[in-house]
């Protein structure tokens, strides 16, 4: 018995190695942890159970019978975080630099599947040059094995990825159906065709960070929602996301203690709006004078900045906040701006959580690059995934409410649950000068001056709404909290019956 146990040690000190101290060593020089290094950063300490430690490839081509490394190139199996189960994937670059093979798909596989019979998080660590050449199609076949657990997950668990050094190829799109990714800067990078290929495609020369490094897919192709300096920043802005999220898309989002008084009252709310339309302010200090201790989590922090996206905790329960932002574009929405928050609506209403809307918008941003680019149908992303929502959404016009853009901003016409307004609120199909021009075209300048004086007196109000009852209550500003709070309260049970379908067809 004594030798067996003996055995065994070996064998798991010889595991946990994976491709060596000197690969190890590499990887801790180009500044990255090792895939167990990071799964004791991301895990509660003492926590994380390992799965297949033994697993070996069984591929005989190429020479490749006479390298194997138990593991495989992948580490799996399941923890806590804060006490909460979590299934975990970390890819091993010291391993044939992480590559997929059969083996290590089957790894992936079977914590995919386990993650999803016990209705809990699964988060993936990608550190990986794609799949393995030696083993073909058969790798090929683990990639869409992978990939098809992912589609059937979606919508049930939450789904993490963290990039935290190369992802190409058949790699990428795994990450890209899970419900958020975060990259580490400087040494992770995303892309489906490396620099070598691309330069004998297209003949651009461009290197691997400008291809697809973290800044690339957090400002430009909105691949990432967030980008951290070094992996242990990343891991544990990851343990922090997770208590914001339901383990599933039954149980709930996790309710934590508040000691923030849910009838706080601020008066600094009723001088955030500036007495000049058109100045800019911080929509994110409302979000954190609303939400519970100031704590919110922005999602897409450095892409389309005219909509923020957040989540946050109101007596302790988590809510997602969506907010125009004043200070980038007026607030405007744009396509990438309807894109981002479309997507995070839908996430807050596949997992139930609420969704607290702050509105000021002057609309859809005109332009040829706008219209090209698919406005309408990006602009409808958003109008659908509000329509949709069956969560509660509760809704506070703080300004400007003018043109469609009202009624795609979670608007008493698709949806909303509880509609506020501020006394600041100008609620209108367009600014009040436009308008004048339009209707009183050809009138000298004292005429059109006196015009909008009356039109902003009679419709730049949130009381003409208010009388037709699209407005629930005008609101005083530091009120804004306390009236959130309750609503969000009365609606914690709310239940909407909508017909039957196989599934939408979100214009896409």
């Amino acid at each position: 018995m004594k030798d067996m146990l003996e055995l065994l040690a070996e064998r798991r000190d010889e595991a946990r190695l994976g491709g060596g101290e000197r690969r190890i060593e590499a990887q801790h020089k180009r500044g990255k942890l090792t895939a167990r290094e990071r799964l004791e950063l991301l895990l509660d300490h003492g926590s994380f159970e390992e799965f297949d430690m033994f697993v070996q490839h069984g591929c005989t081509d190429f020479g490749m019978e006479k390298h194997k490394i138990p593991g495989d190139g992948v580490v799996t199996g399941w923890g806590t975080i804060n006490g909460r189960t979590v299934f975990v994937f970390s890819k091993d670059f010291t391993v044939f630099g992480g590559s997929l093979s059969e083996a290590h798909a089957r790894k992936i596989t079977k914590v995919q599947d386990m993650a999803l019979k016990a209705r809990a998080p699964i988060i993936g660590l990608f550190d990986a040059g794609g799949a393995r050449i030696q083993e073909g199609v058969a790798a090929l076949g683990g990639y869409g094995d992978v990939f098809k657990r992912n589609v059937i997950a979606s919508g049930v668990i939450p789904q993490i990825s963290v990039i935290m050094g190369p992802c190409a190829g058949g790699d990428v799109y795994s990450p890209a159906m899970t419900d958020f990714i975060f990259m580490v800067r400087d040494t992770s990078y995303m892309f489906v065709t490396g620099p070598d290929v691309v330069k004998t495609v297209t003949n651009e020369v461009v290197t691997a960070e400008e291809l697809g490094g973290a800044k690339v897919h957090t400002t430009k192709s909105s691949i990432a929602d967030g980008a951290y300096d070094n992996d242990v920043e990343a891991l544990l802005q990851v343990r922090r996301l997770v208590d914001f999220l339901p383990a599933n898309n039954q149980e709930g989002a996790p309710v934590w203690d508040s000691f923030d008084d849910p009838d706080r009252t601020d008066t600094s709310l009723d001088t955030l709006v500036p007495d000049n339309p058109n100045k800019p302010y911080d929509i994110k200090e409302l979000i954190a004078k609303v939400a519970d201790e100031g704590d919110m989590f922005e999602i897409q922090e450095n892409f389309a900045r005219n909509i923020v996206t957040a989540f946050g905790r109101i007596e302790g329960h988590t809510v997602g906040f969506v907010a125009n932002q004043p200070m980038v574009l007026a607030g405007v929405l744009d396509a990438d701006a309807s894109r981002k928050a479309a997507r995070f609506v839908r996430f807050c209403d596949a997992f139930s959580i609420p969704i607290v809307t702050f509105e000021d918008v002057p609309g859809f941003l005109p332009g040829t690059a706008q219209e090209y680019g698919g406005l309408i149908k990006h602009g409808a992303k958003l109008l659908f995934a509000y329509s949709e929502a069956t969560v509660p959404l509760v809704t506070v016009i703080t300004r400007k409410a003018f043109g469609g853009a009202y009624d795609v901003m979670a608007s008493k016409h698709i949806g909303g649950d509880v509609n506020y307004a501020w006394p600041t609120a100008q609620i209108a199909v367009m600014g009040a000068k436009g308008a004048v021009e339009i209707i009183f075209r050809g009138m000298d300048a004292d005429g059109i001056a006196a015009k909008t004086k009356e039109y902003e007196d009679r419709f730049l109000s949130p009381f003409v709404a208010a009388e037709r009852g699209y407005i629930d209550e005008v609101i005083m500003p530091h009120s804004t909290r306390r009236r959130v709070a309750r609503a969000l309260a009365m609606l914690r049970e709310k239940q909407v019956e909508t017909p039957w379908k196989k599934h939408d067809n979100i214009p896409l």
